[in-house]
């Protein structure tokens, strides 16, 4: 059964806080996700090296050796819980029994430590969305569909906690929209395209974990407006365009709690803030410790409303304190320890404030990531009935934030960005609320062999 939202989970920004969340998820350990704490959860993968029925022993040393090696500082550091994330890579999830053997690997390792020293330990299995290419089949039947399931069910059967993706329904479309700063298309490629994959796909990953035992934990918008926000730090794209794409994206990303995902929803999503407002579910985020693998300017504000703590890939390389992932898992637990600390001394709110103020004022893409601001556009957003409505409302409501925001001088734009708030406010009106007839009519101007409308049952 879908669940609608149509109110606020969280109606008051100062409700908004790392580590709590409106309905905390409860892991098969006992270990509460928002209820309280803020938990480490490391993101991790292989160094360069290929990957075949060849090197699969060297493969799974790799994933032992990490989870060996972050369990050991977990317990050196006297951490009481620790996440794992598993990242798998394409050759894992196009041959599923690998991408198996990697989660029970990392399974293994650590819940060992967790029988051994009492550590509340959870893993999160991401398998790579491997619906495209020339030679997909269709986006919900075929090999790379039931590749992508039977990795899910071996998972949650091998004992993964939480099972989660990078889905990607739509993302041809987007990625054409960014470079053109095409908003009606990104509306097209988020709002219908993207919430409809997203419902088909969530839906049965969430009929997976109920049979397995398993929690269907959320999806996350990285292949959409991560890049769009990479594309601006670099000076592609207007940096306002990326951030605008971003509230759209929290529409598309709530469709898998719609679907039954409870969260905690995934890292590299820093649309969730909008996600946890609305639903109430708890959410995993990335910061400064994204910058092994991409630089951004939100590194401290998404920790303001954080239950999960995490870090972008890193690889299992060597670094002068020791493997790149145990060092990572270093980092994030002190993170940790500091926010969950000032909660016990009645300083959260103050820390809250710290991690806003240092980064909302330098950039729009950490402005509209501020709880006061996430509050204000999530209402705007639930106020609409409909994925199509929501992600128009999302853009307008975003571009309003902005435009009133530098009007005040509260948040630093170049020309550049200020002129491409009228510019895309200016796109948005000019598409029909019409639905139907809009769907239709991108569908006539977009098919290619990127985007075949059959192979979304569109």
């Amino acid at each position: 059964m879908r669940r609608e939202f149509n109110e606020l989970a969280f109606k008051n920004a100062d409700e908004l806080i790392f580590g709590e969340a409106l309905h905390p998820v409860t892991c098969k350990n006992g270990l509460v996700i928002g209820g309280g704490d803020v938990v480490p959860e490391l993101n991790f993968t292989l160094p360069m090296m290929t990957i075949s029925d060849a090197t699969m022993p060297k493969v799974l040393a790799h994933y032992k050796d990490i989870a060996t090696g972050a369990c050991e500082k977990a317990v050196e550091l006297g951490a009481p819980a620790m996440g794992f994330e598993i990242e798998i890579l394409p050759p894992c999830t196009m041959n599923p029994q690998w991408g198996i053997d990697v989660n029970r690997t990392v399974v293994d390792i650590v819940k060992e430590y967790e029988a051994k020293y009492g550590i509340k330990t959870v893993v999160r299995l991401t398998p790579v969305d491997i619906r495209e290419g020339r030679d997909l089949e269709h986006m919900y039947h075929g090999k790379q569909w039931e590749a992508v399931m039977e990795t899910f069910r071996g998972a949650g059967e091998t004992g993964a906690d939480f099972l989660a993706i990078e889905s990607i329904g739509g993302k041809h479309l987007h990625d054409d929209a960014l470079m053109m700063c095409d908003l009606p298309k990104i509306l097209f490629a988020l709002g219908v395209v993207g919430c409809r994959d997203m419902g088909i796909l969530w839906e049965a990953i969430t009929n997976i974990a109920e049979e397995t035992g398993s929690i269907s934990a959320g999806d996350t918008a990285c292949g959409f407006s991560n890049t769009g926000m990479v594309l601006a730090n670099r000076g592609l794209i207007p940096r306002s365009f990326a951030a605008v794409d971003r509230v759209m994206t929290a529409v598309r990303t709530m469709t898998a709690v719609e679907a039954g995902a409870t969260g905690p929803d995934k890292d590299c999503g820093y649309e969730g803030v909008y996600v946890k407002a609305i639903t109430g579910t708890p959410i995993s985020m990335e910061g400064r410790t994204s910058a092994c693998a991409h630089s951004s300017t939100v590194g401290n504000i998404v920790g303001a409303m954080c239950d999960m703590w995490s870090n972008e890939s890193v690889e299992n390389t060597r670094m002068l304190g020791g493997m790149a992932p145990t060092v990572y898992a270093e980092q994030l637990i002190y993170d940790c320890r500091m926010m969950n600390t000032a909660k016990k001394l009645g300083k959260a709110k103050e820390l809250k404030e710290i991690f806003v103020a240092s980064d909302a004022a330098l950039d729009p893409h950490a402005y509209i990531l501020d709880p006061k601001v996430v509050v204000d556009i999530a209402g705007k957003i639930v106020a609409e009935k409909g994925h199509f409505q929501r992600t128009k409302t999302a853009a307008l409501a975003a571009i309003e934030a902005l435009k009133k925001a530098y009007a005040a001088k509260e948040v630093a734009l170049s020309d550049r960005d200020a002129a491409y708030l009228d510019i895309m406010e200016q796109q948005m009106l000019s598409v029909t609320d019409d639905e139907e007839a809009f769907t239709a009519e991108m569908i006539k101007n977009n098919t290619t062999a990127a985007f075949v409308p059959e192979q979304y049952d569109m």
